[in-house]
């Protein structure tokens, strides 16, 4: 049985990290936890739980009581853990197995099964999952091909990102090697997949990174958002159903990803991208200019407009990743600032305002923010 946390103001985050800058993988990385108590405004018992080898990225089972946690190196590795006490207080290592490729960059956990991207190999890989969490089965992994203009970033397919669609009959596949959307249909018993081709190509430099799609009942209803990487620009991806029954898109327009300029030399890289809780706003962190860009999105007859509101600053360096957390007084952002070692915590305010400080924190490389919504009763 589940039941709301007892204290609403006080959220629960687990953060995944990467090696200190000037450490070797393994040399004492892990899985943190931390509270977010947004009555005072601090991070609360930050520790870390467990030592793991670079998982910059984790994700939670439906059910929250399993933790799954990359190892982004050349042999990859994909870990799960039990989740040992009712509050979320330590993890148990339950097994590990290979992710099927070189450097997996993100894991996501369906019900039946856990799907991994592993950047520098290009492929997608499903683990089938017990009623428990554990591993059912043997790691599949899935080839990508194809390339793109820029010879140091596309040389060969990169899975950046895998999602599942709204209705859960596909995976879609953020490949930034290639400019593409990959496709696979998701089996009936939802422990494995099958390869059904491209879902949408994206203009050719793009590097496409992380998607999301708009929520029902939105103007975002009908479209999903996908950040390019190389080209810093939110690409608006009009969904349809193919001829084979599955969900496919075309690129219709593309905008900006923010409107503050990267330091000379440097540029402007956008790497993570999420609806807010109300699927009226769309949230883009860029690395470079180091903020998080605020959009609206406005109803354009049949279409969706992006329309920026803002760019937040924030404190920390190189965001990689950031979680939204729905409160009654609006979106709490927290953002893991990479190369600073920095967790951040922003209030995203009506308006053009953009954000305000709630809280921040120091602690080694954090990659990846989750919030654990449930706790067990």
């Amino acid at each position: 049985m589940t039941v709301p946390p007892s204290r609403p103001d006080v959220r629960r985050l687990w953060l995944g990290t990467y090696p200190a800058p000037g450490t070797a993988s393994g040399s004492g990385e892990g899985v943190w936890r931390v509270d977010l108590d947004l009555s005072a405004g601090r991070f609360d018992d930050a520790r870390q739980v467990v030592s793991t080898p670079s998982p910059s990225f984790v994700a939670l089972a439906p059910d929250e009581r399993t933790l799954y946690a990359v190892d982004e190196n050349t042999d990859g590795g994909l870990s799960a853990f039990r989740v040992e006490a009712p509050d979320g207080d330590g993890l148990e290592l339950l097994a590990t197995v290979p992710s099927g490729g070189a450097d997996p960059c993100h894991v996501v956990a369906t019900p039946a099964a856990v799907w991994v991207a592993n950047y520098s190999s290009g492929t997608f890989t499903t683990v089938a999952v017990d009623g428990s969490g554990g591993f059912a089965g043997e790691p599949e992994a899935y080839a990508g091909e194809g390339t793109g203009p820029d010879t140091d970033r596309q040389e060969g397919p990169h899975a950046h990102y895998a999602v599942p669609t709204p209705d859960g009959s596909a995976a879609w596949v953020v490949d930034l090697g290639a400019d593409r959307v990959r496709r696979y249909r998701v089996t009936a018993d939802g422990t494995g997949v099958e390869a059904a081709g491209t879902a949408v190509t994206l203009p050719a430099g793009a590097g496409p990174r992380h998607l999301v799609f708009g929520a029902a009942g939105t103007a975002g209803e009908g479209f999903a958002f996908v950040v390019g990487e190389l080209d810093d620009r939110v690409h608006v991806l009009a969904l349809h159903t193919d001829d084979d029954g599955l969900l496919a898109a075309d690129a219709v327009a593309a905008v900006p990803a923010c409107t503050t300029p990267g330091p000379e030399g440097v540029g402007a890289f956008p790497s993570h991208v999420a609806l807010s809780s109300d699927g009226t706003r769309l949230y883009v962190a860029v690395r470079g200019p180091d903020v998080v860009a605020v959009h609206d999105l406005e109803p354009d007859g049949h279409a969706v407009r992006l329309a920026h509101r803002a760019d937040a600053p924030l404190e920390g360096v190189w965001p990689r990743h950031f979680a939204v957390l729905d409160t009654a007084d609006g979106d709490v952002l927290v953002v893991a600032g990479q190369n600073s070692s920095t967790l951040e915590a922003l209030r995203v305010l009506p308006g053009d305002a953009g954000a305000e400080p709630v809280a921040s924190l120091t602690l080694p490389s954090p990659a990846c923010v989750v919030e654990r919504r449930i706790l067990e009763g």
